[in-house]
């Protein structure tokens, strides 16, 4: 018998009247380093429970290697100090998660392949997602409640019904998860829509709703939808995820506090969407599709009660006192924010062109059309395309299909336009200095689509070229993997400014580690790594302006900061200060 029953109208947990009051918490989103200090402040604020989504590609990225289950991954440790604080876990592991990740958390090596119809019964599609449960449920056994673990609950896919309606598909996955061990409560979560409550459901395990308002319209709609059973909403939606060219979106934290008022005096359950966000680090964000592509920002802070740092904000002690009208809370404290570095410069002081390294980073595949980042390996970041252009003048370059998602263009080393997939570019004026001269093309993945029917869409260059119609071929095409910086050759920075792609190196010295946010004035687009760790993408089209940099990255002493600037810079130095700047802000 499960730990988590059901009742006409609650929960039981181990036979006693329990309410989930829960909070979203991401451990691939936070450095493990602080796992224990964001459960800390989840117990803190009265939650009994915390969620988290399980990221199939990064635990999978090999279909025939080993399930990986350490750093960021090691969700085992994860599970054992949520219990070490006292608190439940619902486990979300899709296979599809959405929650702004890439490729909503489906391998790439699954959704590159075409003929594979995602997300439904189809053979392939069900067969890859079994060979994953039989690594990752054996590993979980031990944490489930009937084992004397934390997690009570889990979720079987991730608001199915607004993407299809195939029942077998559910029931396969629900089959799944009783027929590897899993006892413990099932259930389904859609957005609070009859239709899609209707084709994400299955019977036999419980139905949960997703919203962020309309409190007593949704529970209603729930309801209709099942008469009888406990109301519990699996994403209360307090704040919101942001976009590349957007704002950045904020919840008044006295209206998100009121409509948690609602819910817990309706009877019902909830997961707090987010309790605590995290970071898109290195290249996890995700992106949507409607209309135009648009990618996802690397903090994932979500105006959460926690901030990205781990700080409470306005919501955390708005909902500490609302929780606190219906449950028991710690008597103690609220969490104070944690201490935060010494502002300090870095100068940038060597330096190293990108496209000459290009050879010494990987091998080239010849192709006469160029090839997708998918079919070269290249499952995130950059890949280099080269050929000869066979004649000089002005001419017009034209990409058949677009690029995926965000090309670069030099003719012999000089920069001469960008492509981008959100404006639905494909064609671009070039003036070719003499026959003969090497096109280069560096395509960016911005990051997988991870909601809709988009998710798989191939990066790279997606088709033929050719110039004032004349096809190109004889194409170099080489991925870019930057997950070892050690072998790049840095030399000291001239005093030219530098206006192609170009690793910058700096270093700085740290008395006491402690948080802090990297500020780029002057600097364009690119990467930024801190010894060695991938803090994510930065890009002055905004909103966000700063990265978060973890306390546990940096050590006493000396640190180095490496940047890959892509386009130009205005100066040599960034800046490690106190204080995030996500952008603008947009109320909703």
């Amino acid at each position: 018998m499960p730990a988590l029953t059901t009742t006409s109208d609650g929960f039981l947990l181990h036979g006693e009247p329990f309410r989930i009051i829960s909070g979203a918490l991401h451990y691939f989103r936070v450095h493990p380093g602080l796992w224990s200090d964001r459960l800390r402040k989840a117990r803190s604020m009265g939650l009994n429970t915390v969620e988290t989504y399980i990221p199939w590609n990064h635990h999978q990225p090999d279909p025939e290697g080993p399930l990986v289950l350490d750093g960021f991954l090691d969700l085992p440790r994860f599970l054992r100090l949520a219990q070490d604080e006292g608190l439940r876990v619902l486990l979300r592991p899709g296979p599809f998660i959405c929650a702004e990740w890439d490729g909503g958390g489906l391998p790439d090596w699954l959704t590159s392949d075409p003929d594979i119809r995602l997300r439904t019964s189809d053979p392939r599609f069900t067969g890859a997602v079994d060979r994953y449960l039989d690594l990752l449920l054996p590993a979980l056994r031990p944490y489930l409640a009937a084992a004397g673990g934390p997690v009570i609950a889990v979720q079987v896919e991730n608001e199915y019904g607004a993407y299809g309606d195939d029942g077998a598909y559910l029931k396969h996955l629900a089959d799944a998860f009783r027929s590897r061990g899993v006892e413990e409560l099932l259930f389904t979560c859609d957005q609070a829509d009859p239709g899609h409550l209707a084709a994400g459901s299955l019977p036999g395990v419980l139905t949960a709703s997703t919203f962020g308002s309309r409190v007593e319209r949704s529970l209603a709609r729930l309801r209709e939808h099942r008469p009888e059973g406990p109301l519990f909403c699996a994403e209360f939606w307090i704040g919101w995820f942001d976009h590349w060219g957007g704002p950045h979106h904020v919840r008044d934290a006295a209206d998100a506090a009121a409509d948690l008022d609602r819910l817990l005096s309706a009877g019902a359950s909830v997961n707090i969407y987010m309790f605590h966000g995290g970071t898109n680090f290195g290249f996890s964000n995700g992106a949507n599709h409607k209309h135009a592509y648009t990618p996802t920002v690397t903090s994932y802070d979500y105006d959460a009660a926690l901030s990205e740092c781990g700080d409470p904000g306005p919501k955390y002690h708005a909902f500490r006192e609302v929780i606190a009208r219906h449950a028991t809370v710690p008597d103690e404290p609220a969490p104070a924010p944690s201490a935060k570095l010494t502002p300090t410069w870095v100068e940038l002081d060597s330096r190293a062109p990108l496209l000459p390294l290009a050879g010494s980073l990987a091998t080239a595949v010849p192709a006469d059309t160029p090839v997708t980042m998918d079919e070269l390996g290249q499952r995130t970041g950059y890949a280099l395309y080269r050929t000869a252009l066979p004649a000089g003048g002005d001419g017009l370059l034209h990409f058949a299909h677009g690029v995926g998602d965000r090309a670069q263009i030099f003719v012999d080393g000089a920069p001469v336009g960008v492509l981008e997939s959100e404006r639905h570019d494909e064609t671009l004026p070039v003036r070719v200095p003499h026959p003969g001269a090497t096109l280069e093309v560096l395509v960016e993945n911005m990051g997988g689509v991870n909601y809709g029917p988009r998710i798989g869409a191939a990066k790279g260059l997606l088709g033929p070229v050719s110039l004032d119609g004349t096809e190109l071929t004889g194409w170099e095409c080489r991925p870019l993997p930057l997950d070892d910086l050690g072998a790049v050759p840095f030399a000291p920075a001239g005093e030219a400014p530098v206006t192609v792609p170009a690793f910058h190196r700096g270093s700085f010295d740290v008395g006491t580690p402690a948080d802090a946010f990297l500020s780029l004035p002057g600097w364009s687009k690119g990467q930024a790594w801190v010894n060695g760790f991938h803090l994510g993408r930065y890009w002055n089209r905004g909103p966000q302006r700063t990265l978060y940099v973890p306390a546990p990255v940096l050590r006493p002493g000396a640190n180095e900061l490496v940047l890959l600037e892509l386009h130009g810079t205005t100066t040599t130095r960034a800046r490690l200060i106190d204080t995030p700047d996500l952008g603008p802000e947009n109320t909703w």
